[in-house]
């Protein structure tokens, strides 16, 4: 292994050593903290030092690096469920878009506060979404008893019917909130 393969921080191995971490480098040689505590100063090419952890290498990459990183956060945000606000327009009725929430005080010393529709909307769909994830996993569950399942299901279903207020901003009727909870 080469010195311009190392990274401060990365993972590697010696035969001799175990494992450990990259503490410095310089021209010829890495500082490396062992598992054991000791620090050790090592020529990575004549000592056999290898990487300890998988790595990739992107090269030959025949695409734009901002394409690259934008694909692969999308992926990401996609593994862990995070979603585009962006998204959630088509499902806002067309005479709110563009539009804005506007919250005036009632002491005249504070200051109004706008909000865009679309990021409101958003959250209201984040809540509907979540509501139902919570209703399928209380009906799902193997550790409530039916009066508890029964109980929750009761604050889910006043979730819905408190949350229909938010209905007038859904274009279509089937993504509403119902006040019988759940989906129609």
């Amino acid at each position: 292994m080469n010195v311009a393969s190392l990274r401060v921080g990365m993972r590697v191995r010696h035969p001799s050593y175990g494992t450990g971490t990259v503490r410095a480098i310089d021209e010829v040689s890495a500082t490396v903290l062992f598992d054991d505590t000791v620090r050790r100063q090592l020529s990575p090419e004549s000592s056999d030092l290898q990487p300890a952890e998988p790595h990739a290498a992107v090269a030959g990459l025949d695409v734009p690096l901002a394409q690259f990183i934008r694909d692969t956060v999308e992926a990401v945000a996609d593994l862990i469920g995070l979603e585009d606000p962006s998204i959630f327009r088509q499902d806002l009725a067309v005479r709110w878009h563009g539009g804005k929430v506007v919250l005036h005080p009632a002491d005249p010393t504070l200051s109004t506060k706008e909000l865009p529709i679309d990021v409101f909307f958003h959250k209201i769909v984040m809540m509907r979404n979540n509501l139902r994830t919570l209703e399928q996993r209380v009906n799902a569950s193997e550790r409530l008893t039916d009066t508890e399942k029964f109980d929750w299901q009761g604050y889910i279903t006043r979730c819905y019917g408190s949350m229909t207020t938010f209905n007038v901003l859904f274009r279509r009727k089937e993504d509403q909130f119902n006040a019988k909870g759940g989906e129609e």
